[in-house]
């Protein structure tokens, strides 16, 4: 697959997309969109985890900024250490560029941080500061807090961010709170766009998480799944 322009309800900031995994994602979270389109599973994404070799071939350029992996977590606890490692080596061909590298296990940003390429952005999904058991296999969002703070005060020279999509149900003060202990550079908020029977808050509720967001003087960055909500 070559690199891909950005389109869809992916990141505006974000120009490309690229993916060198193959495989079932080992979160298996129940709303994720792999697979879910008009043309169903993809066999690309099913079955082990996997290198798709040919993708190290693809020329990333310049001037870019690159989701890498986005379709899959590629620092999920089932990928093996040695395909993260050949990933980034890719990544730091091709200095020039800024990539994206999101995962739902921040934690292992920890262990792999000097490999990263020198225009890094490192991001987590939270969806709520409730438990995500029922819906994914994932770290819990109470532990994906707790490493986007380590990552800050280990690795303050990478940008942060933390992505809160789709939103669920949550504890104002607890979330907020959070958020602040976390201070990312920026904040994502986005809705469930698969209808996909998330316990969803309600407007007033969405409103008040966005006002408490800015009066704590946090980036915060809407997107646009969140206008069926709240004209924001």
């Amino acid at each position: 697959m070559p690199l891909t322009k950005s389109v869809g309800n992916m990141y505006s900031w974000v120009t490309h997309t690229h993916t060198h995994l193959g495989g079932k994602c080992p979160h298996q979270c129940s709303y994720c969109y792999v697979g879910k389109g008009r043309f169903g599973s993809i066999p690309r994404y099913e079955g082990e985890i996997r290198l798709i070799e040919k993708e190290f071939e693809v020329d990333y350029g310049v001037g870019k900024t690159i989701f890498m992996e986005h379709m899959n977590d590629s620092f999920a606890d089932g990928v093996p250490q040695e395909f993260i490692r050949k990933i980034m080596a890719h990544c730091r061909k091709f200095p020039d560029n800024t990539y994206v590298f999101q995962s739902k296990n921040p934690e292992r940003f920890l262990f792999l941080a000097h490999e990263f390429p020198s225009k890094t952005i490192l991001g987590t999904t939270i969806e709520t500061n409730r438990t995500t058991e029922a819906i994914s296999k994932a770290p819990s969002p109470y532990w994906r807090f707790t490493e986007m703070r380590e990552i800050r005060n280990i690795f303050p020279h990478y940008k942060r961010f933390i992505t809160i999509e789709p939103i669920m149900k949550f504890d104002l003060n607890e979330m907020v709170d959070n958020l602040v202990a976390v201070k990312p550079d920026f904040i994502n908020i986005g809705a469930d766009s698969k209808k996909c029977g998330l316990p969803e808050p309600t407007a007033k509720e969405v409103q008040n998480l966005i006002n408490s967001i800015r009066e704590a003087k946090l980036n915060i960055r809407i997107k646009n799944n969140l206008e069926r909500f709240l004209n924001v």
